[in-house]
């Protein structure tokens, strides 16, 4: 009775790849059973009745099928499962300690996008606010009223330096850190702790990465390209990446104004290994070798300026060319050592070597002349009367050879929220230089004597005495300093009621001494104080307050020794500031995503300065400490999603710096730049998201520079023009970790992206010197500008596999 009224259902549960599932509980109402290990479940259902069937399983969605047997023989039905995902609601976990020390951390992979002629982690430094460059060829920046030589930056805790020779930016080539190794990128522009060095300005601090699976990147572009291999070996223990990276900068240079045979190449070779002896000790390698070539020979040059109503125009033939190299090599062995859970220890040795030189014989005539501005006349538009017809002759054979040892220790103590941070640190620097550089300019067939010499009257008088050149430079440095430093800082972090707390105290100090040929300085000391506080209220808005500040100093590096001429001073001092900088963090919702808003404010009091002048990327100090200086500004940033997914913001600065030579009242540094506003914006076509947008806009005004060599500051207070620029890229991505194929010629490809790259897309004349040129009748003397460069467009792909 019971068998004319039931029929049987079977079948086998199995999941998506076809894998059966076991303990599968299959029911209905009362009745029910469970699949076998190979997925295979039976039950006897009522005949010609509608019933409902429920599947379900731990670890996969339940599946119900509604049905109704209508045969008396045996039915089958094989139900596929899915796994279950579980939805938890938002979890946001915050580390503010950084956000408290005043440090940005930047996006590695958004720093490798942004768009640049300098692509690098320095070029997305030139949109955050306090940051100036006015030379796009150029990696080097100024943080606040600094110059160049007042910037840290570390790679893995180890300084790293930069060519003493470079004069333009167009000379500079590669920056040593390579954004396809990098992991962290930390920048701090004032206010920093003790941990880091005797700088006066900024720290740019970059950890680079260890593998943990085995990958090739491919880069290639019209400017050059690069190769970068990872993978770990024996279980884990040892982790190696190389990276080789070329570049050749005559698409940028092409753009410019002068007519050139000219082939700038950099090249760089970069490893950074890792062994793990065990859990505890582990040792790294990382060493670079960099060989710039920079062969440069002019032929001609046409530049108009000057007014609508006064058009004037140079012309210039060169002779001759330029031959530097620079070649460095950097080695550092570092060893990590934890104690326990409280104690730990990181040693450093490391070495770096530059051998540069700098060779050239250049020969350039001019002519300067009036455009006709008639519009009426046959010869408008050219060149109608000669105001100025003259020549200059420079040369140079210099070579440097410095050598530059360290050794240094670390230690960390940790306890629940407190740490203690210490080190002591030697180092050797040995440079040698020989400087053999002279001009002579030439205006009508009479040579030009050097500024300040005794006058004469020919040709209504003879003149008897020798001709000199216009600039003359001989001198042959070997200089040795040694330099020994610590530090010692706390932090900790507390509870004050509600309201969070982070501070920090710490000390640095060095010891200096300085030796050239028979004269030696005196063994000179500095100490260093600073601290920091940040407080996180306990208030419904998100907002951080910090504060910081401190006493710090800048003892003299081999360039800052040698002064215009190239002598050098051994009893330079430091250069002394004491800094304060108050800001805020306030991370709110906009348009139901989220946004923040940073700003800081800041003042720097600066004494025993060392004035220098700035001639493209050139510095050139006073070697001396008669100038005192002050710095104050406002910084502000607004960084979030103002396309969903896609991080962009806005920077804006304001500046003022002042200085103050041996009393003779107070001018503009050559930093003074006053207004910086600054644009980084990502967006994506929404129905094709892959295809994806990056602009990158930079305003600076105009700095005081363009001078002659020899030309007094307090004489000389022109600013050179506004630096404006925008650079465009468009990408599409193929492949990428969110976007993977399993066959197909894509499927080889753990990353592929392919694109344009528009540079100073509105085609905007910036300059950063001036050509002067004499007027023989006027007895004036034009600035000429030198343009940068122009609208360039660049293709680029990359690949991983």
């Amino acid at each position: 009775m019971f068998a004319q009224k039931t029929t049987i259902l079977k079948g086998t549960v199995k999941n998506k790849d076809k894998k059966a599932i076991e303990n599968v509980s299959v029911e209905f109402g009362s009745t029910g059973t469970v699949t076998d290990k190979e997925g295979n479940y039976s039950l006897r259902v009522p005949f010609k009745k509608e019933i409902v069937i429920k599947f379900s399983h731990i670890s996969y969605r339940t599946y119900t099928h509604k049905t109704e047997v209508k045969s008396r023989n045996a039915i089958r039905f094989s139900p596929i499962l899915f796994l279950k995902t579980e939805k938890l609601s938002e979890v946001i976990v915050k580390d503010r300690r950084k956000e408290a020390q005043g440090i940005i951390s930047i996006d590695v992979a958004k720093a490798k996008a942004i768009i640049g002629a300098n692509a690098g982690i320095e070029n997305i430094l030139m949109t955050l606010p306090g940051v100036n460059n006015n030379n796009e060829l150029s990696t080097q920046y100024n943080v606040r009223g600094g110059n160049f030589d007042e910037n840290l930056v570390y790679v893995n805790g180890i300084e790293v330096y930069r060519p003493f020779l470079v004069r333009s930016g167009q000379q500079e080539g590669l920056s040593f850190i390579n954004p396809n190794m990098v992991q962290n990128i930390n920048f701090s522009a004032g206010g920093f702790q003790a941990k880091y060095g005797d700088k006066l300005s900024s720290v740019l601090d970059i950890t680079y990465r260890k593998p943990k699976e085995i990958a090739t990147t491919l880069e290639a572009s019209l400017l050059g390209g690069s190769i970068t291999f990872e993978s770990p070996f024996l279980d884990k223990k040892l982790s190696i990446i190389t990276s080789l990276r070329y570049r050749d900068n005559s698409l940028f240079v092409n753009s410019k104004q002068i007519e050139t045979n000219f082939r700038p190449r950099f090249t760089d070779l970069q490893s950074f290994a890792t062994y793990q002896f065990t859990n505890k000790l582990t040792l790294s390698y990382l060493s670079n070798f960099s060989l710039n070539n920079y062969n440069y020979q002019p032929t001609s040059r046409r530049t108009r300026f000057g007014t609508v109503a006064e058009p004037l125009e140079l012309n210039v033939y060169y002779d001759g060319k330029e031959e530097n190299n620079y070649l460095t090599l950097f080695n550092a062995f570092s060893l990590d050592f934890i104690i326990n859970n409280e104690w730990s220890f990181k040693g450093t040795v490391s070495s770096y070597n530059t051998q540069e030189e700098e060779y050239y014989d250049i020969s350039a005539s001019y002519n300067l002349g009036e455009v006709d501005a008639n519009i009426g006349s046959d010869n408008f538009g050219e060149v109608g009367f000669s105001q100025g017809i003259g020549s200059q002759l420079n040369h140079a054979r210099n070579d440097l050879d410095a050598l530059i040892n360290n050794v240094q220790i670390r230690g960390t103590y940790k306890k629940e929220r407190r740490q203690l941070d210490f080190g002591l640190k030697y180092q050797n620097e040995d440079i040698r230089e020989r400087i053999r550089e002279w001009e002579i300019i030439d205006s009508l067939g009479f040579s030009i004597r050097p500024p300040n010499s005794v006058g004469n009257t020919q040709p209504y008088e003879p003149f008897t005495g020798p001709i000199k050149p216009f600039q003359n430079i001989r001198e042959d440095n070997t200089v040795n300093i040694e330099r020994f430093s610590g530090f010692a800082q706390y932090n900790e972090r507390l509870f004050i009621g509600d309201h969070e707390v982070w501070y920090n105290l710490g000390v640095r100090a060095q010891s200096w001494s300085v030796t050239s040929g028979s004269n030696s300085s005196q063994n000179q000391i500095i100490i260093s104080p600073r601290a920091q506080f940040s407080i996180k209220p306990n208030w419904k808005k998100d907002m951080l307050f910090r504060f910081s500040g401190g006493w710090y100093s800048q003892p003299p590096s081999y360039r800052e020794l040698k002064d215009y001429y190239g002598k050098i001073n051994v009893n330079v001092k430091a250069q002394n500031s004491i800094h304060a900088v108050a800001g805020m963090d306030y991370s709110f919702n906009m348009w139901d995503r989220p946004f923040k808003l940073t700003t800081e404010m800041y003042y720097k009091d600066l004494n025993d300065v060392n004035a220098y002048s700035i001639d493209n990327v050139r510095i050139r100090y006073r070697a001396d400490n008669v100038t005192t200086a002050y710095s104050y500004g406002f910084d502000a940033r607004l960084n979030g999603e103002f396309v969903p997914g896609s991080e962009s913001w806005v920077s804006v600065g304001y500046l003022k710096t002042e200085e103050n030579i041996d009393n003779r009242g107070s001018i503009s540094r050559p930093s003074d730049q006053r207004i910086k506003f600054a644009i980084l914006f990502q967006d994506y076509v929404p129905n094709l998201p892959n295809l994806k947008a990056y602009l990158n806009l930079v305003y600076n005004t105009g700095v005081p520079g363009g001078a002659p060599a020899y030309a007094d500051v307090y004489q000389f207070q022109e600013r050179l023009r506004d630096y404006k620029r925008a650079d465009l890229g468009v990408s599409y991505v193929f492949a990428d970790a969110n976007k993977q194929y399993t066959k197909g010629w894509l499927s080889k490809f753990k990353e592929l992206t392919a694109g344009l790259e528009l540079f100073n897309m509105f085609d905007i004349q910036n300059s950063i010197t001036n050509t002067w040129v004499r007027d023989v009748y006027t007895k004036n003397q034009f600035g000429i500008p030198n343009y940068m460069t122009g609208r360039v467009l660049n293709f680029k792909v990359s690949m991983k596999f």
